[in-house]
């Protein structure tokens, strides 16, 4: 008899099928509960998997390509060094990099050098209030040449000994301009755009400078401009050099208009400047100039480089409505929801004072005489 009772248990347990049972139960804690759960999964549903992440799109990653064209033309003047102009194939090396362009604001060449009269960079040494704090013919450790006596205007709000010094680019490269040529495409949606948008035409392209509030699509940029968005001193940065970053976002949702996709520009130092470790600071490099004297012997001038590179980083997402990932996160939803009866039996039937007689009619077996037996007794 035994082997057959749990026989029969085992084919019961087997071929036995378990299905739902509607019990209403009228107790507001438990109510409350299911509903507030409901709630927050539609909520975080709607809000962050919708909205935020947008996982009813299919995305693809943008393909960039970017070129650079600087303007500007320096005219040095002093008893020193004479008259000189610098044009961009002296000041832009190379003339072409892969999404990059470094512009030349101080030099020290080896040979030939020559030298002019400039405020010294501010520091505690260095910054005074009359010709009396200078002391013509001194030279300190860390400077950049030797005092000539006279306190001279560094900025509006600065003044700082005056020194003998190699003539630096930096107070008009600040106002060199370049134009970003920016193209994009996303291949998975067939879509392709570029920086320089439909309502630019060539005549607001010749005139206009990129500012975040009057022309904030202008695809031409100022040096000096970009430099301070970046928190920076232009004057400062150009004696010793640095790396700028622009940033290029095209982060875009597809299901809205093509005209809707712009580009967001902003702009970042990347070097270190920590003053806790200020090892080898800035950017410099040195090249060579070659040429023959009258005795056909070949010399060359090698040129210490100091100036700013500016990196082109272009990034960006886009987005559009797919049925695919619709179906799979509305999936995930249902099953999430699924989870509050669940989450609100085990509160009933482990928490609840009147747990027992919730179990006893939770659970039920039905047999083929249409007589239903609790399991839980």
């Amino acid at each position: 008899m035994g082997c057959k009772n749990c026989c029969s248990i085992c084919l019961q347990c087997l071929f036995g099928y378990e299905t739902n049972v509607m019990l209403v139960i009228n107790n507001k804690g438990v109510g409350a509960l299911f509903r507030l759960i409901q709630f927050l999964i539609i909520a975080y549903v709607a809000v962050y998997v919708c909205w935020v992440q947008r996982a009813y799109q299919d995305t693809d990653s943008v393909i960039s390509s970017v070129s650079t064209k600087v303007k500007g033309n320096i005219l040095t003047n002093s008893s020193a060094a004479g008259v000189h102009v610098w044009d961009v194939p002296e000041y832009v090396i190379p003339p072409q990099g892969e999404n990059t362009f470094f512009v030349l604001t101080n030099v020290i060449p080896t040979l030939g050098q020559r030298q002019s009269k400039c405020p010294e960079i501010p520091s505690e040494v260095t910054k005074c209030e009359s010709d009396s704090d200078c002391k013509e013919g001194y030279s300190e450790v860390h400077g950049n040449g030797v005092q000539t006596g006279r306190c001279v205007q560094y900025s509006d709000t600065i003044k700082t000994c005056e020194v003998q010094a190699w003539l630096s680019l930096a107070k008009v490269a600040e106002d060199f301009t370049v134009l970003i040529k920016n193209n994009v495409q996303y291949p998975k949606f067939k879509f392709r755009k570029r920086n320089i948008l439909h309502h630019i035409n060539s005549t607001y392209l010749k005139n206009c400078t990129f500012d975040r509030k009057t022309d904030p699509h202008c695809p031409i940029f100022r040096l000096g401009d970009m430099v301070t968005e970046a928190g920076e001193d232009f004057s400062v940065m150009a004696l010793k050099g640095g790396i700028i970053g622009i940033f290029i976002d095209w982060n875009c949702d597809l299901d809205f208009p093509e005209r809707f996709c712009i580009p967001k520009y902003s702009f970042s130092r990347l070097d270190n400047k920590n003053p806790e470790n200020n090892v080898a600071p800035g950017y410099n490099f040195r090249f060579a100039k070659y040429y023959k004297t009258n005795e056909s012997t070949e010399t060359r001038t090698l040129i210490k480089a100091f100036g700013i590179r500016f990196d082109v980083i272009v990034f960006g997402m886009a987005g559009k409505f797919n049925i695919v990932p619709t179906i799979v996160n509305l999936g995930a939803t249902l099953s999430f929801l699924s989870l509050v009866t669940a989450v609100c039996d085990w509160v009933m039937l482990t928490c609840m004072k009147d747990r027992d007689l919730y179990a006893k009619h939770k659970f039920i077996h039905l047999n083929q005489n249409g007589d239903s037996v609790p399991l839980v007794s």
